[in-house]
């Protein structure tokens, strides 16, 4: 683990509470208490997004990139909390980086691709399903290229969400169905199986998948969650499991065994996902919600960031 604080403050970009002063870096030892070690996020960026998520470190141009979900933004974040702010569509669920330069996206009902040349609008891949009921929501990418995301009703009726596949070629697969909040997916470090989140089952799940095929070919509970919903989630180099819980103010780390050993305290109450950013992927990046959240305070929907003494894993490309 790391040293004592050291911390850093300097002025975040542009900012309707230009009077406040924001943490860009920080790097914590983690404070034991019986066998699980606690640590403390620090706020990066103001109040940013209404609904933050997708969280994914953009080598290309150092930054870490994210969403504003219900507002089709894409925010691209530098280091010292400034970021740019892209509208590109009516609802933006996800985005994860593309061989070919750019993004490919979740849009509200399929697939869509985003250059990085600061043209505004994602260039939909067409609709997967008419109904307007239900939308796309989290996703990753797996190591043979492909990009997955994941769909949801917008009352979170239970079974109505599936999980889709976008292979290289552009073809669509349905992979899971009868889900209800499907969330975040991330690869062991060996490729060998999946973490996912259907936020419905209050746990996290292990896919064993056939990627030629594409299927899922065995799904085990991992860990069931306490304290909080299981939201979005990412997998560091030893392979460990850091998971966002949504009304737990927290981000649990999981050993590959499923043992809880290391709690992020975020200071606000909805956590969404997080990943892991920065040159040596060395700080856990943590995005966050405004929804039901109570009063604008300032912390809801800020990004957040700490180093937990762990490094991350480089985050998959599309390869389509």
């Amino acid at each position: 683990m790391e040293g004592p604080a050291r911390v850093t403050i300097v002025r975040a970009g542009p900012s309707t509470c230009p009077s406040v002063m924001y943490c860009a870096h920080a790097a914590r030892e983690p404070v034991v208490s019986g066998t699980i070690a606690e640590i403390e996020a620090e706020q990066v960026t103001p109040a940013v997004a209404e609904h933050g998520e997708g969280p994914v470190w953009d080598a290309r141009s150092g930054r870490l990139l994210s969403v504003d979900m219900h507002r089709g933004d894409l925010l691209l974040v530098d280091h010292d909390g400034s970021l740019e702010r892209r509208h590109v569509g009516d609802l933006l669920a996800t985005v994860r980086p593309r061989t070919q330069g750019g993004w490919v996206v979740g849009l509200a009902r399929g697939f869509g691709l985003l250059d990085d040349d600061g043209g505004e609008a994602a260039r939909s891949l067409g609709e997967l399903w008419p109904d307007p009921s239900i939308r796309m929501n989290d996703g990753g990418c797996d190591p043979a290229g492909g990009f997955w995301c994941g769909s949801m009703d917008l009352d979170a009726a239970p079974g109505r969400g599936a999980l889709y596949r976008l292979a290289p070629d552009g073809s669509v697969a349905t992979v899971l169905t009868d889900l209800t909040i499907s969330n975040g997916l991330c690869w062991s470090p060996d490729g060998s199986h999946a973490y996912y989140v259907d936020s419905g089952t209050g746990g996290v799940d292990v896919l064993t998948i056939d990627l030629d095929a594409p299927a899922v070919m065995d799904r085990r509970r991992f860990v069931d969650v306490e304290g909080g919903t299981p939201d979005g989630l990412t997998v560091d180099a030893g392979g460990g499991v850091w998971v966002a819980l949504y009304a737990g103010s927290a981000v649990h780390r999981y050993t590959p065994t499923g043992t809880l050993d290391l709690v992020v305290r975020v200071p606000t109450s909805n956590p969404t996902a997080c990943a892991f950013g920065g040159p040596d992927l060395d700080e856990l990046w943590i995005t966050t919600s405004a929804q039901g959240a109570g009063a604008p305070d300032g912390r809801a929907g800020a990004l957040y960031r700490c180093r937990p003494g762990i490094r991350g894993l480089e985050p998959l490309p599309y390869q389509g």
